[in-house]
């Protein structure tokens, strides 16, 4: 048997590849069936790796997920708590502005937190998030009850509707500072 598992992970790193290509270039609608043709295997082989197209998406996009994390930690514990969290929340942006089909990746399915819906790049990039949330709300730095789970809903929200713009990365970048000062001048009720 171990031939077939071998063969197993040369397909599973082969479909993971042509996904890559595949959902860069058409977004996180791309074609499974156009994934499996190109990969050389039935839709059953890329459907036994990948059972759902979530979990295609969660593959695909655990890289850049891993980095953000990363990104996170490093920044828990700096000086200025809110300072770190809009790195962190500028970086999540760029990076999903700039990786089509990420934003979808992001975003809750509504099925509920069981194990089974559970969206494990939200996920992730919760744990990683938290930190730096629970810095900022201590200093002061955010409005009391706002949680990762809304700031990854907003960064999703943005990405998705920018991008089809000329330049979605600058947009969404625009727009998340749009958000972040808020939509009232200065000294405004």
């Amino acid at each position: 048997m171990p031939a077939q598992r071998a063969d197993a992970r040369r397909n599973y790193v082969r479909i993971l590849a042509i996904a890559e290509e595949e959902v860069a270039a058409h977004g996180a609608d791309a074609s499974l069936e156009q994934i499996a043709r190109t990969a050389g295997v039935g839709s059953a082989t890329v459907r036994r790796h990948f059972p759902s197209r979530r979990a295609l998406l969660e593959a695909v996009f655990q890289d850049r997920i891993e980095v953000l994390s990363a990104r996170a930690r490093e920044l828990a514990g700096a000086d200025d708590a809110r300072a770190a969290l809009l790195e962190w929340l500028g970086s999540l942006t760029a990076y999903a502005a700039s990786a089509r089909g990420m934003a979808s990746a992001l975003v809750q399915d509504g099925g509920g937190y069981d194990e089974e819906h559970v969206n494990a790049c939200s996920a992730k990039l919760t744990e990683a998030g938290d930190p730096l949330l629970r810095q900022a709300a201590r200093a002061g730095a955010l409005t009391p009850g706002v949680t990762t789970a809304d700031l990854l809903t907003l960064v999703a929200g943005i990405v998705l509707a920018t991008e089809h713009h000329a330049d979605p990365a600058a947009e969404a970048d625009r727009l998340l500072g749009l958000i972040v000062s808020g939509l009232s001048p200065r000294g405004s009720a």
